[in-house]
C-alpha cells in the first residue's frame, strides 16, 4: 500500500467509532472472527484495545493484521485501524465507501 493511499484511509478513519473492542480476554478466536466479519463488510475498521499492560498496541495490531490478512493503517494510543479490501463489494463512482454506509 502506498503512502498516499494510507494517508487517505487515515483521514477516512478519523471520523469512525471503534467497531471492535479488545477486552480482558485478549486475542481470542471469537474476537478474530468478529474482526474478520467487520473487515469483510466494512473494509476499514477501528479497534479499541483494552488496558493490557503486557502487550504493546503496535504488536497487537500487527498480530490482528496477520490473523485477518489486513493492513495496519495506523496505531494511535490504544486505538488501531485496519484495512482489508473486499473485491465482492460492488463499488461505483460517486457511491459512499462501505465504512461510511
Amino acid at each position: 500500500m502506498k503512502g498516499r493511499e494510507r494517508a487517505e484511509l487515515r483521514a477516512e478513519a478519523h471520523h469512525l467509532d471503534p467497531t471492535v473492542h479488545i477486552g480482558q480476554h485478549g486475542l481470542t478466536p471469537t474476537l478474530i472472527s468478529s474482526l474478520d466479519d467487520a473487515l469483510r463488510t466494512r473494509e476499514l475498521v477501528k479497534i479499541k484495545l483494552g488496558k493490557q499492560d503486557e502487550l504493546k498496541p503496535k504488536d497487537v495490531a500487527n498480530s490482528l493484521a496477520l490473523a485477518t490478512n489486513a493492513a495496519v493503517i495506523q496505531v494511535i494510543g490504544r486505538t488501531a485501524t485496519l484495512f482489508r479490501e473486499n473485491p465482492d463489494i460492488e463499488k461505483k463512482h460517486g457511491q459512499l465507501p462501505p465504512w461510511r454506509r
